[in-house]
């Protein structure tokens, strides 16, 4: 999307934001459209696909069809045998699928000999009027534009609404810890709480984010025009990570005041907070952290629960939003609704990049008109179980009987809630470090792992033979991340600030089979996962 497209679409954003929050929707508003959509599944997706997916210019679906020996003209028919989900696994198995690496344009998509030119925009929903736009983490180095539209963001305050209803949280005062533009969580999750009239009472960001004046403005903007809309809508304030403590007081004393609260941030600074929360003697019974942007592991739950406070998590990406909200009656830490009413998520056996390892992908469809992404088959680099075993939670009552567990991805690594695709990793342990400091690809390695306490450290790890000080290495990593710009230099000054990026003097681990692997998680993280 150009500059001057991306005004527009902004501007109706804008023009369309003062009804947005003026009508909120009721908890007896959303649980009806929910179960509308769920009894017309199957309809719904066929239109989308022919209204939209198939109907875009730049879509590259037709033409990845006909790769496939698949005809669009087909799909009504598949679907009405078959199912929606089923369809999807049998398009997968003919070739109309679009991978990971292939999705972010890093390789081309070829189908039985043809190869299909694509961009990343090509997947982009053209026909939104009302949105702003935000990008992924960018580490990359090739941040992803996504446009949320005011329809999307309805949807997704439905969603939002039945899952805090379910955790015991409807009408219970908020706050949120996340950054502003162009990372769309902060603004997403502040204008999803309006939508239903419970807008938080406080916008906490991270210490060490950055944002260009546009960012800012636009930030600034949206919230001037809420506010004069009659919405009480936070201003951003940066919270340093050192004063998390702060964020703890303000959730006790709302939790007194009003018997419960809850947190929107990312699981490494809830666990910040809880931290920081029982080393001042906070007691946090009866608050909520609601975390989500990293792998909720045992040990981060752990350290939430010994502040007192509760949990539960969800599960979404940038160019999708959230794909599946927490079960009230978990088995495990990482037990997810999928939001069956407007995405579809099938499982493929594959072998992961980078990695030596099956895994069973999620292959991401959606089907709603205002999606920021069109997604048919689309693997996110993201692996679990699906099931549909009974967990008799308010979200099952709905129909909402899909389950995602163990959510984690095999192709990234996450720290602060900031992501970094694997593939850029290669480039910089095979390529920036050598050519900077001698040795082979060999010499570097990247771990994942979880300190004593609990915390995600990406520790990079560098062979005895190389000479180069390990802060040296660590700010040409930071470094290599910074010149990509945008969203990108804000992961990595995020990442400098929180200590995440950390430098071991090992020998790379290398397989029983004597296979070395450019980056890999630990086992217990693996075991963990989200």
């Amino acid at each position: 999307m150009t500059f001057v497209a991306q005004l527009r679409t902004y501007a109706g954003f804008l023009r369309g934001l003062p009804e947005f929050v003026r009508h909120p929707i009721s908890l007896e508003t959303a649980t009806r459209a929910i179960e509308r959509r769920l009894a017309d599944r199957e309809n719904a997706f066929v239109s989308f696909a022919q209204t939209i997916l198939f109907a875009s210019p730049r879509s590259p679906y037709r033409r990845l069809f006909r790769a496939a020996g698949c005809d669009p003209g087909d799909l009504p028919r598949l679907v009405r045998d078959r199912g929606v989900d089923a369809a999807l696994l049998a398009l997968r198995a003919a070739g109309a699928y679009v991978s990971f690496e292939e999705f972010k344009g890093r390789t081309p998509l070829v189908r039985n000999g043809q190869e299909i030119a694509l961009q990343p925009s090509d997947f982009a929903n053209p026909f939104l009027s009302q949105a702003y736009g935000s990008t992924t983490s960018g580490s990359t180095g090739t941040p992803r534009h996504a446009s949320t539209a005011l329809g999307h963001l309805s949807l997704q305050a439905e969603h939002r609404l039945v899952a805090l209803s379910a955790h015991g949280l409807h009408g219970a005062p908020s706050a949120i810890w996340r950054p502003i533009l162009p990372a769309g969580s902060g603004l997403n999750n502040v204008l999803r709480a309006a939508r239903v009239g419970q807008p938080p009472q406080r916008w906490f960001v991270q210490e060490g984010g950055r944002s260009e004046i546009r960012f800012r403005v636009a930030t600034a903007a949206a919230i001037a025009v809420g506010r004069m809309a009659g919405a009480a809508l936070p201003w951003p304030e940066t919270i340093a990570f050192s004063d998390a403590a702060a964020i703890a007081r303000w959730m006790a004393g709302q939790r007194d005041a009003r018997g419960r609260v809850w947190l929107n941030t990312t699981v490494s600074c809830g666990v910040r907070v809880a931290i920081a929360a029982v080393k001042d003697g906070i007691d946090l019974s009866g608050a909520t952290f609601f975390v989500a942007g990293e792998p909720v592991t045992a040990a981060k739950v752990d350290r939430i629960r010994t502040s007192g406070a509760d949990h539960f998590t969800d599960y979404g990406t940038v160019e999708t939003g959230r794909i599946a909200i927490g079960c009230a009656r978990p088995k495990g830490s990482s037990d997810l609704h999928l939001l069956a009413d407007a995405f579809a998520v099938v499982p493929w056996s594959s072998t992961a990049s980078h990695a030596e390892e099956r895994v069973t992908s999620f292959h991401v469809t959606t089907f709603h008109p205002e999606s920021p992404m069109l997604l048919l088959n689309v693997e996110l680099d993201d692996e679990g179980i699906i099931d549909q075993q009974p967990c008799g939670c308010p979200l099952e009552s709905i129909g909402l009987r899909t389950h995602l567990r163990d959510v984690r991805s095999f192709g990234k690594l996450t720290g602060e809630g900031v992501t970094l695709v694997g593939s850029d990793m290669v480039r910089i342990l095979e390529h920036v470090l050598p050519g900077q400091f001698g040795g082979s690809p060999l010499d570097y390695q990247l771990l994942e792992e979880e300190d004593d306490k609990g915390f995600t450290r990406l520790m990079l790890i560098a062979s005895p033979s190389i000479k180069a000080g390990d802060q040296a290495l660590r700010d040409a990593v930071l470094a290599s991340l910074s010149r990509s710009g945008g969203a990108a230099d804000a992961a990595q000054s995020v990442w400098r600030h929180a200590g995440t990026l950390q430098v071991r003097r090992s020998n790379p681990v290398v397989s029983e089979r004597g296979k070395q692997a450019s980056f890999r998680s630990t086992p217990s993280r693996r075991e963990g996962r989200r």
